[in-house]
This record gives structure tokens, sequence and C-alpha cells, in this order.
């Protein structure tokens, strides 16, 4: 009896770490650690003065727009810097001329399935630009404060919609701390639960970002992916959430990154978000040339109220 309850008590953490749970197990211990870069090398390079040549490069020909408007959040999309580092490189372009505190990153899970919200508790994230720390002490007030949210370690250790973010960030600001967040599901419900969270801990602050990582439509032909994603990006511009996720949920758009996005636009206009920009668009077709089957990349910003 004994050997079969504390089977079941295993059993019990096992599905309640795959599902995001608000206490993962080892915890304690990975909490102190930084987490290694696993695409330098790969998605973007691992020497440091060839990286910083190579996101210069994206930032040099990306036409940064004298808005006169507080900036609450970008979209940008996480392929390899190969594909699609110029299109975000619109978007982390406006960071030049504005300094951040802290950086909520939020992005899709693409290597585990878990449900829920998954917020990193370790120290930092490790690119070959250095360390950037992690602000802990947000994270466990987001966790505290929202119901579906855990640190599911193995959600992070293998992800890379949040890492391909860093470098460009490290390269347009500085002294800041970040909240790596992933999203297991595509719940609007959990959409606003976070959102309403996010935006009750920032209050009227003004020295936070949001950033969502999504790329669009997958593996469609050339004409068929600019369509889908044309509908993306029409609900992007009109900061009309409900509409996108209801447009998702018919197959009228895709976005990997839909809750990341859904997420930023409802914390954006929690906080008084009056207009949003698409920035830039290409896919992945513009890139290699290869029309048959492509993906889609877009970097948007939304704005606070414009100033005079």
């Amino acid at each position: 009896m004994a050997g079969r309850l504390t089977a079941l008590v295993m059993l019990a953490l096992f599905i309640a770490l795959g599902q995001g749970s608000r206490h993962a197990f080892g915890e304690a211990i990975k909490t102190n650690t930084t987490r290694s870069p696993i695409l330098a090398g790969t998605w973007y390079p691992a020497d440091p003065k060839e990286l910083k040549g190579v996101v210069k490069g994206y930032l040099s020909k990306a036409r940064a727009s004298a808005i006169g408007a507080k900036l609450l959040a970008i979209i940008v999309p996480h392929a390899g810097y190969r594909y699609s580092g110029q299109v975000a490189a619109h978007a982390y372009s406006l960071l030049l001329s504005r300094q951040y505190e802290r950086i909520i990153l939020l992005g899709p899970s693409h290597r585990l399935a878990f449900k829920g919200i998954s917020v990193n508790l370790q120290a930092g994230y490790e690119t070959p630009l250095g360390v950037v720390p992690v602000d802990r002490r947000m994270a466990e007030e987001l966790i505290k404060k929202t119901p579906q949210a855990g640190w599911n370690p193995r959600a992070h250790a293998r992800e890379h919609s949040l890492e391909i973010q860093l470098p460009f960030l490290q390269m347009v600001a500085s002294g800041f701390r970040i909240v790596p967040i992933l999203m297991g599901d595509r719940d609007y419900d959990t959409c606003q639960d976070l959102a309403r969270a996010i935006a009750g801990l920032l209050g009227k602050t003004t020295k936070t970002l949001l950033v969502a990582s999504s790329d669009l439509s997958h593996f469609h032909s050339y004409d068929t992916a600019v369509e889908l994603d044309r509908e993306f990006m029409a609900y992007v511009s009109r900061l009309d959430a409900p509409g996108l996720y209801r447009a998702l949920s018919r197959g009228e758009c895709e976005a990997c990154g839909s809750s990341p996005v859904l997420t930023a636009l409802l914390v954006a206009k929690h906080l008084g978000a009056d207009h949003a920009r698409i920035l830039r668009y290409a896919n992945s077709g513009d890139v290699t040339g290869q029309r048959s089957r492509v993906v889609g990349y877009v970097s948007a910003a939304i704005f606070g109220p414009r100033t005079r």
C-alpha cells in the first residue's frame, strides 16, 4: 500500500510539472542558475563580434520612426536571423531612443506541451553578448497573481522564442531586467488573466516594455500566406484582441505566438494604448526565393497616447 501511495504521489507531481504547476519540481535548485544559449552558432552567430556586426547591420537598414508616443509593446518574429532578423530590426530600432528598466518577454512553447503559463525563475539568460538578469521579484508576483501560472523549467530549457530576442535587446538597450514568460495553450481566458495581472503590477510605470514573440502563417504558398497574414495585421492595427482571437479560431489567420500577441494587446489596452503600427512585413519566400511553403514575419508596435 505504501509503495502504491508513493507512486500515486510521484505521478501527481509529474502531471503538475507538465501542466505548468505553481511550484515546479526541482525549482529551488535551478533558481540560482543562468540559462545557457541553445541557438548561438546556428540561428545567430556565436562569436560576439560577428553577432554585434550582424545585428548592427539589420538595425542600420531599419527605418526608425520618430513617433511622439509612449511605446508599450512590440510584436517581433522568432525565426533564425537570416530569415526574420531584418523584420525584427524595425521594431527594435524604436528602442534606441527609449530607456526601459524591465522587459516582459511573452513567447509560445514549441518544444513542450503544457497547460497554462510558465514564468522562468532562473537568475538570468546568457547569450554571446553576456548575461541578461531576470526580474525574479516580478516573476514571483506574477505567479502569485495568476492562477494558471507556475514555473516549468523543462519548458524554458530548449525553447527558442524568447532567446532569439535577447541579442537584439542587448544591442539596443542597457540596464534592464527581463521577465521570461512562455504560454502553453491558446485559451483566451488565460490571456485575459495574465494581462490583468501584468497590468495590475505595472500600474502607471513608464519603464516597462512588452515583447510578444510570434511568427505568422506557416507553410502555405506565398500568396496564401500574404492573405492570411494581412488579416492578422489588420486586427493588430485595430488593437482588436477579441476579433483577432475569433479570426484565429476560425482559421482566417495564423500565428504560433497567438497567445503572447493577444496578451500583449490586452495589457496595452489596460495601460491606455490607443494606436498600433505595422512596421514591416515579409515572409521566408522574400529571403530564399522559395515561394511554395513560406513562413510569415511581422514587426509591429503598440503605443499609448500621442504627445504634443
